[in-house]
């Protein structure tokens, strides 16, 4: 089956063709960053617009990459949520005009089913079943996985995601957006253990994140340090940079391993934008080695949100004889564990 992918949950507009015996034939993504960084963060409208703006283009540009035409095109999976719902609603129009004007198919996906599924597209994907870590600005989740749309959460964030916790740490120190990377990449040169970060809720039983406490206690260091309304110096703020990505990084390790040991399981997958950290890749497979298990991840480019992983998701929920109505799906909070398991997949 040959689909055609579309992300626009936020603020980056993904175009993919995905078929089911050749694999992916083409993607493309168009980012929002440059418009969006004089705000300091993303603005649904603006975010909404532009996606009106590139959508329609960049569906030319994959099709022709692809070397097919519209006619070709045998169903089409869009982003339905979670996420802005002004931005979600722009994919999910394009997406059913399109399957009502070619008598195809369409269906919304779970964006963050599609990241789970994002290393499926590799060439040594996982195998089910599994344990996934879901890791991106907007969630913090681990996940038992038996299969496509076999979803238990273990646990999640009781505040902040990670990535959210990582960009407005990068905020208090007045980081250009996007805020994560760019702590991350001064995380490098700082030191790890100048100071003393605590690693949340890891001393307690149970899978559960909270993140805010971690803020607090890097803001009291932050007003610690500061000298006459001014940020610390730039030795400290490198070495606030890597103790506290340090705290992070620890924090998810544990309890992945804890995760793994609870479901009886020997396979972790990481996703979202936050698996794209290298940091957190190097000390779990580190971890897991030692205990003889192994942990899989999409490349970087399909880390963050891409259309890829949605084409992918979609093509074997649409094989299964899963579709959406004329009405379009936009579902801004969707909790995965609500998902249907589908009846067949590829």
């Amino acid at each position: 089956m040959l689909v055609l992918g579309i992300e626009t949950s936020c603020d980056e507009t993904g175009l993919a063709v995905y078929d089911s015996q050749r694999g992916l034939l083409a993607h493309r993504l168009y980012s929002q960053v440059k418009l969006h960084a004089d705000y300091g963060g993303v603005v649904p409208e603006l975010a909404s617009r532009d996606h009106v703006r590139k959508i329609l283009p960049l569906v030319r540009l994959v099709l022709e990459e692809a070397g097919i035409t519209k006619n070709d095109i045998q169903g089409i999976a869009y982003t339905s949520g979670p996420g802005l719902m002004g931005a979600l609603m722009v994919g999910g129009a394009v997406a059913t005009a399109l399957g009502y004007a070619l008598d195809i198919p369409v269906i919304g996906v779970h964006h963050m089913e599609g990241h789970l599924l994002a290393p499926m597209l590799e060439d040594n994907p996982p195998q089910f079943p599994f344990v996934a870590l879901l890791v991106s600005g907007g969630h913090t989740q681990l996940v038992a996985v038996q299969g496509i749309g076999q979803y238990q959460v273990l646990g999640e964030s009781l505040d902040d995601a990670a990535g959210e916790a990582f960009d407005k740490t990068a905020k208090m120190l007045d980081l250009d957006y996007p805020g994560g990377p760019r702590l991350a990449a001064k995380a490098d040169l700082g030191q790890i253990n100048r100071f003393d970060f605590p690693r949340p809720m890891t001393d307690r039983p149970g899978l559960d994140f909270s993140f805010s406490g971690l803020k607090t206690f890097t803001r009291n260091l932050i007003e610690k340090h500061r000298g006459d309304d001014v940020l610390p110096d730039e030795q400290t703020i490198l070495d606030i940079c890597a103790g506290f990505q340090e705290a992070v990084v620890d924090t998810l390790v544990i309890k992945c391993r804890r995760a793994l040991q609870q479901a009886g399981m020997k396979t972790l997958v990481i996703a979202g934008g936050v698996s794209a950290n290298l940091r957190l890749r190097h000390k779990l497979e580190v971890a897991l080695k030692k205990e003889g298990a192994e942990v899989f991840y999409a490349r970087h480019e399909f880390c963050t949100d891409n259309g890829a992983m949605i084409a992918y998701t979609g093509c074997q929920r649409l094989v299964a004889g899963e579709k959406n109505t004329l009405s379009i799906s936009a579902t801004p909070r969707w909790p995965l564990d609500q998902l249907k398991q589908p009846q067949e997949t590829v």
